[in-house]
């Protein structure tokens, strides 16, 4: 089985430098030098104080046709809409889209004739530089069957390292809700506030504003149970305490963040339901702003 990785951020190198272990993996990269740096250096996976370096095969995206039986979708959602052009033309059969937020869902719908699955990835990576990761927290990756057959799913989760588990889950939407729901909660506010997620919890006011925004979310979902939902977001605010939310590091470094597929989604199910977010609203402002700040003072 032939496994194919698009992307090479700090998700992409750590599904690389996994799963290589048990298929033979090609990752494609957004840039060809970062494909050449890859092929020299293998890919140097840090956990913990040990240190492994795994040969993995990197081309440019742009050679990218399809051929792998299994192709793992790792880039930023505001980068799919090209790769799914590339998707629909390509012999790919059996897709895992693992992109944070559930906007992307909408993008999927144009992919035709292909096995789609989704995931939620629970660990914690960074990137070092353009073939070095860190996992600094471990988890787990859920998936679950999107369209077509599953069959290749199930397949791919019995062989990926134990170390490394992919646990199936039967329904997609469920899966993304919950995931969507403590992305929202933790990701503009750590990202805003400068702070690593554990401080959310820590710090009394930052709490109280958390879980006020959640009350906001949840409201927009129409949640039940809404104190199990809060609970499992202290609950990963407590568990990742010394991780930074991605947005966090997207601002930091000047990229593009997920805010769109995140607070945007929740924006659009606010306004499907005439509902106020003026909480969420407001955050997806001040996102926004720092984006057009950080691309601002690269020029």
């Amino acid at each position: 089985m032939k496994v194919g990785i698009i992307g090479a951020g700090s998700l992409g190198l750590l599904f690389a430098a996994y799963l290589s272990r048990a298929f033979e993996t090609i990752i494609y990269t957004r840039t060809p030098a970062q494909a050449e740096q890859i092929n020299q250096n293998g890919i140097v996976l840090k956990k913990g104080d040990t240190v492994t370096s795994t040969n993995v095969q990197a081309l440019p995206i742009s050679d990218w046709k399809g051929t792998e039986t299994v192709t793992v979708v790792a880039v930023k959602q505001y980068h799919l809409q090209t790769i799914i052009e590339n998707v629909n033309s390509s012999a790919a059969p059996n897709l895992l889209f693992i992109q944070n937020g559930m906007g992307h869902l909408k993008l999927l719908e144009a992919i035709k004739e292909k096995n789609i699955a989704v995931g939620t990835v629970e660990h914690g990576a960074l990137r070092e530089n353009a073939y070095t990761v860190y996992h600094n927290g471990e988890g787990i990756t859920n998936a679950a069957s999107y369209k077509g057959t599953a069959d290749w799913l199930h397949f791919l989760a019995a062989k990926v390292p134990n170390d490394f588990p992919i646990v199936i889950r039967e329904n997609y939407f469920d899966m993304l809700l919950k995931k969507l729901i403590v992305n929202a909660a933790i990701n503009p506010l750590t990202a805003l506030l400068r702070v690593k997620n554990g401080d959310l919890i820590e710090n009394p006011y930052y709490l109280q504003a958390l879980n006020n925004l959640f009350e906001e979310i949840s409201d927009v979902l129409c949640l039940g149970d809404k104190e199990a939902y809060l609970q499992h977001i202290h609950y990963v605010c407590q568990s990742t305490a010394e991780n930074r939310s991605s947005m966090l590091k997207d601002l930091e470094a000047g990229r593009m963040t997920e805010v769109d597929a995140i607070l945007g989604f929740l924006l659009d199910e606010a306004e499907k339901l005439h509902k106020q977010a003026a909480q969420i609203q407001g955050l997806y402002s001040l996102i926004k702003g720092k984006e057009q700040e950080g691309r601002s003072e690269k020029f």
